[in-house]
């Protein structure tokens, strides 16, 4: 029987998705772009508001709310739509050979060399084995294990 180096149990969550997702746009020229746009709503908003009618009270609370509201209420839609195509609790599992991963109607094993890579954001690391697939593992669940997991997995990614 194989001894699993690290082996942890999870369920991704929409809001998991949902926080990659907004890192990713955030961190972007798009979020930048993104963070003018409303700031310049805010501030026409906020010299306009008495001047203007109804119609145009609703474009600007439009533009300040497209990307602070409508945007992440989208992607977190998204996101649901995303977890329930995804098995339930799965578990995670690292050792010389390899990642493991299994669910209650499926496993897979995935050979150090077809992982692309690891990246860390707040709260989370995500262990990319292509470019639009990847694994979830938030602080939650590598606990205390962290920062040794980390170096072990970018060990065996080099």
């Amino acid at each position: 029987m194989k001894t699993m180096d690290y082996s942890f149990k999870y369920t991704t969550k929409a809001m998991d998705i949902w926080k990659l997702s907004m890192y990713g746009t955030y961190g972007s020229m798009v979020g930048f772009i993104n963070i003018i746009f409303t700031i310049a709503m805010i501030l026409l908003a906020a010299k306009y508001w008495m001047q203007v009618g109804i119609i145009l009270k609703l474009v600007l609370l439009l533009g300040v709310g497209l990307f602070t509201v409508i945007q992440p209420g989208l992607v977190y839609l998204k996101a649901k739509k995303q977890v329930e195509k995804l098995p339930g609790q799965m578990e995670i599992s690292f050792n010389s050979q390899g990642v493991h991963v299994t669910s209650d109607k499926e496993a897979s094993h995935l050979q150090w060399k077809s992982i692309k890579g690891i990246t860390q954001k707040p709260g989370m690391v995500i262990i990319i084995s292509s470019s639009r697939h990847g694994f979830i593992l938030t602080d939650d669940v590598l606990g205390t294990q962290k920062e040794a997991f980390l170096k072990y997995v970018q060990e065996k990614i080099q």
